[in-house]
């Protein structure tokens, strides 16, 4: 009897898996920090003898070569590939042996990269799930575009070709497991669920329900922008990463935090952001720990700036660690963790900004001139937005403060999170702010002025 246990990435967006029998198992598309999955070996008993690969990551540094290194299991990577590191070379076909009665049969499936592969998991050689990796996904297809803009309308087509291969070669029953698409932008529009069939997705997935001409005009029409730090994502993943290091960082007392602010380093405090806009230190930035850590951290961040992070325990700074390393972030330069009076220098007094509800915009716009700031992405605001708002999407903030009108500055996202972090950004730079934590949705019904592109 086979198993699949899912690795879950959800500040990513992604999955990883295991699947196996009773003694040996496969690693599929691994994060980087491997100990969860040695620990999920360890749970079933098995002997981890192969980690494969779909394709060469945009979005997370793999853990493969390490945790190949580590087991001293096979490294399977598609041929085309052209990793640095040790591999088996995987061609369209290949067999693979997982454990007794259980195979993974590799299947290319071109599209998100050229050179993308999915993984048939066979028992009895009858297909029983399949690896798919960035090809189709849940109810949708893993993007075209993070390889080269001149091939993009070119690995549209080879999506929705690889989408029917999988539909016509596969039983319904075969359970999907795709690695992108429960977050990740390397998604081309946002999944309709947590699980699907080959069956489910010839039902409803466009790759299968539309044709090619249509589908990839959709396809490209909707892509949204993409994270700045994949540039450094595939790269890495084609020269080896190097193992990780998750022990603690370099403690950072009050002067030392004022000092890496003086010298422009980012100092990012990971408290929720309720608590730092009641009070934090003058210069930090605000990426909740629950949220979208890494992917934004990593979007917005000149990329090898030191970082210097402050948390509310010494656990949520090594969850925050274990978040970035998976995006190339691999060691805060200096960490400080508790009483956030404690990251002040003697005499200093905390920066705060107020938060509001869109409630409260309507109110204060009927007063007097204030400026809303709309850091949602294109995509997003084309389907509304606040009449007379200026839009910055977040990841650009950073490089066009000076694009700010002058004026006290209500900013605000889809929900809250991310004009926290925007908040935090002008107000580092003196800016008078105030964060609307709420919903856009409840913007119109406010009596805000809400128009469509």
């Amino acid at each position: 009897m086979y198993f699949v246990d899912t690795i879950e990435l959800t500040g990513l967006g992604n999955r990883g898996y295991l699947a196996g029998g009773g003694r040996t198992a496969v690693a599929v598309d691994p994060p980087r920090d491997i100990d969860r999955v040695i620990a999920a070996a360890d749970r079933r008993g098995v002997r981890i003898s192969h980690v494969v690969e779909t394709h060469v990551h945009n979005d997370y540094v793999t853990g493969g070569p390490d945790l190949a290194r580590v087991t001293g299991a096979a490294y399977l990577v598609p041929a085309e590939a052209r990793v640095a590191v040790r591999h088996i070379p995987v061609h369209d076909g290949d067999r693979t042996v997982v454990d007794a009665g259980l195979t993974l049969r590799a299947l290319a499936t071109p599209g998100h990269t050229p050179h993308h592969t999915a993984y048939v998991l066979e028992e009895a050689g009858a297909a029983v799930a399949v690896f798919t990796g960035g090809s189709l996904l849940v109810g949708t297809v893993g993007r075209p575009d993070l390889v080269e803009p001149r091939l993009t309308e070119r690995l549209a087509r080879a999506q929705h070709a690889s989408a029917h291969r999988l539909a016509a070669e596969l039983p319904d029953d075969t359970a999907v497991l795709p690695t992108h698409g429960f977050g990740s932008f390397c998604a081309s529009s946002a999944a309709s669920g947590a699980a699907t069939t080959i069956g489910e997705e010839k039902a409803g997935n466009a790759a299968l329900t539309r044709d090619v001409d249509a589908f990839v005009a959709d396809l490209l029409a909707g892509l949204d922008d993409i994270p700045a730090y994949y540039a450094h994502m595939g790269p890495a993943n084609t020269a080896g990463p190097a193992p990780v290091d998750l022990t603690p960082p370099a403690p950072a007392d009050a002067d030392e935090i004022a000092a890496r602010l003086a010298a422009g380093e980012w100092v990012v405090d990971l408290r929720n952001r309720i608590a730092f806009a009641a009070g934090h230190v003058a210069g930090s930035f605000n990426f909740e720990a629950e949220g979208q850590l890494a992917t934004y951290l990593a979007w917005l961040i000149p990329w090898g700036r030191p970082v210097t992070l402050l948390a509310e325990s010494p656990e949520q700074l090594a969850a925050a660690q274990r978040e970035l390393v998976r995006v190339g972030i691999d060691r805060p330069a200096a960490a400080a963790t508790g009483d956030p009076s404690a990251w002040l220098r003697a005499g200093e007094a905390p920066a705060s900004f107020p938060r509001a509800r869109f409630a409260d915009l309507a109110g204060r716009r009927a007063d007097g001139d204030v400026v809303v700031l709309d850091v949602r992405r294109a995509a997003e605001r084309a389907g509304g937005f606040v009449e007379g708002s200026v839009h910055i999407p977040v990841h650009t903030l950073h490089r066009r403060l000076d694009e700010v009108p002058d004026g006290q500055v209500w900013v605000h996202c889809a929900g809250g999170m991310r004009a926290a972090i925007a908040a935090s950004l002008l107000d580092a730079a003196g800016r008078d702010v105030v964060a609307v934590d709420d919903a856009f949705a409840e913007a119109g019904p406010a009596g805000l002025p809400v128009r469509t592109a």
